[in-house]
């Protein structure tokens, strides 16, 4: 996965492979921004670089096979254990890391989530941060730079990725073979992610998105069993819960500008129920239950329980 596959990111990848370049990799990165912009394609394309002991990967030696296959003995991939980064994964990450590297120039890891890092799990990552053994790479991924422990922010080198436009989320759907139409979709509702455009895209999500968005704009207080039963339904569907928020979220924004900017809906062709919403709904309103679904889905991310959280927000949403 050379840096060349990695899209929207020039900046971060023209320091990474400046200091490939001139000898100066640091030993230890912070990679911060939303999820989905591509922060552990550029992780693994950096780590496949610095094995390859080139500033651009070359893709097809031994090195490089081994770690798009997900197969190379010196590079780690450390993730949440449930909630949270427990202490006993960052001791067996420091025991790999302390032996002698089988094929590359050093040992390397990457810490997808270090937000996720308990006060327990992130004091024992100092010492490895400040000292790494054998001059191992460490290279920590966080959509929420403000949830990192503050230590562990002070001894990493922090790298910001941007949101990905709109054209250029398209662009990659189309050419991985998603339809026009749905890509373009897609794209807009993507929030900068690529990865969130492609859950969009590939999941269905889009076929039942007028459904879903009536059902939902349907709710009220005065047949709580219903809306009992669509928090239970959606909090069962693990996988989609989280593309049909996205619907739900760009359709309040879309409700939010309907007035000032009707020609930059995203779900332009369900301007008529937009338009019915922003009618009775104020914009004051609006505002609050967009930011309660925001809460709401970072909330979900931390492992709450779905169900719960979705009848509380319905609740909400029902009393516009």
């Amino acid at each position: 996965m050379p840096f060349s596959d990695v899209i929207g990111q020039d900046s971060a990848i023209a320091v990474l492979r400046r200091s490939i370049s001139m000898g100066r990799v640091a030993h230890a990165y912070l990679f911060n921004g939303i999820e989905g912009c591509g922060k552990r394609k550029t992780a693994v394309a950096f780590v496949q670089a610095v094995f390859c002991g080139k500033d651009e990967a070359c893709g097809v030696c031994s090195s490089c096979r081994k770690i798009a296959s997900g197969q190379h003995p010196d590079l780690h991939i450390l993730e949440p254990d449930g909630a949270f980064i427990k202490i006993d994964q960052v001791r067996e990450l420091q025991k790999e890391l302390a032996y002698r590297p089988f094929e590359a120039p050093k040992k390397a890891c990457i810490i997808d989530g270090a937000e996720k890092l308990n006060l327990a799990a992130g004091n024992a990552l100092l010492k490895t941060l400040e000292e790494p053994p054998g001059n191992a790479l460490m290279i920590l991924l966080t959509p929420e730079r403000s949830a990192v422990l503050q230590t562990i922010l002070s001894r990493c080198q922090s790298l910001a990725f941007q949101p990905l436009s709109a054209e250029l989320i398209e662009g990659r759907l189309v050419r991985d073979g998603f339809g026009a139409e749905a890509a373009r979709v897609a794209s807009t509702l993507s929030g900068g992610s690529l990865r969130r455009a492609m859950d969009v895209a590939a999941d269905g999500v889009l076929e039942g998105r007028g459904s879903f968005l009536a059902r939902i704009m349907a709710l009220n207080l005065k047949d709580v069993a219903t809306l009992f039963r669509t928090a239970e339904e959606l909090a069962a569907d693990k996988e989609g819960l989280p593309g049909l928020l996205e619907l739900l979220l760009s359709f309040l924004r879309d409700i939010l500008i309907y007035r000032s900017m009707p020609q930059g809906l995203a779900n332009a062709d369900m301007e008529e129920l937009i338009a019915r919403e922003a009618e009775r709904v104020s914009e004051g309103r609006i505002i609050e239950l967009i930011e309660e679904l925001v809460a709401m889905k970072r909330m979900l991310a931390r492992n709450v329980n779905a169900r719960l959280a979705l009848e509380v927000f319905f609740m909400q949403f029902a009393s516009r």
